[in-house]
């Protein structure tokens, strides 16, 4: 296993901040990630309520948002990988989010 990977998997969230352009996480290791909100669409389309309403997952190696149905990883984040997300299924998700 590469030492990259390694820093990857080892790296855990301890906060996580939703603005309306931006994600940041904050890490153990005291590095903090931010990207573009557009990056993961559904966060993006989101209302701000349901933005903050968000939780750690597994001992921080994740944020769940159970409100928009997304959950990110911090490796992913690390990796600078967006939402891998269909542009169908998000379709789908915004027609039913209007009903």
């Amino acid at each position: 296993m590469s030492i990259l990977m390694t820093e990857l998997q080892a790296a855990r969230a301890i906060s996580v901040e939703v603005t309306e352009d931006t994600l940041s996480v904050d890490l153990t290791d005291g590095r903090s990630v931010s990207v573009p909100l557009e990056w993961y669409p559904r966060l993006f389309h989101g209302t701000p309520a349901e933005r903050q309403n968000c939780r750690l997952i597994g001992d921080g190696e994740g944020v769940h948002w159970a409100d928009l149905d997304e959950d990110l990883s911090i490796e992913g984040l690390l990796a600078g990988r967006a939402s891998g997300e269909s542009e169908k299924s998000l379709k789908r998700w915004l027609e039913n989010r209007k009903s």
